[in-house]
């Protein structure tokens, strides 16, 4: 990640993270496979064409995307946990969380309230 003194004022950094099947241990009812996998960048979540994901599997992994997205303390489990459960005991289907790129934000392009206006 880039030295943090390197952006203006009004610019933080989130990572790139790619959220993937990893793992089968049990029965998917919703024909998720291994490799299977969406991207969030910024604030949007996308995946390859033509492909779909487990409302499920999507659901349990959104609460820890924008903790993993942020560099945190080095010793803050988000720093060295990256694996995510389906919540369907019956699935046993295991998620992967990679950070794969930095991206650099403006305030103003995410938040209605605008920077200038912050004391």
């Amino acid at each position: 990640m880039e030295d943090q003194k390197d952006l203006k004022d009004d610019q933080f950094e989130l990572y790139d993270l790619n959220i993937v099947v990893e793992k089968i241990d049990g029965h998917c009812t919703c024909n998720m496979r291994v490799g299977d996998q969406f991207s969030l960048k910024g604030g949007k979540l996308s995946m390859p064409d033509g492909t779909d994901f487990c409302l499920y599997a999507l659901q349990s992994s959104i609460p820890l995307l924008p903790a993993k997205q942020r560099k945190n303390h080095p010793a803050d489990w988000m720093e060295t946990d990256s694996h995510i459960m389906c919540p369907d005991p019956a699935c046993g289907l295991v998620m992967r969380i990679d950070r794969i790129a930095t991206r650099v934000l403006n305030h103003d392009d995410v938040s209605p309230i605008s920077w200038d206006s912050i004391e």
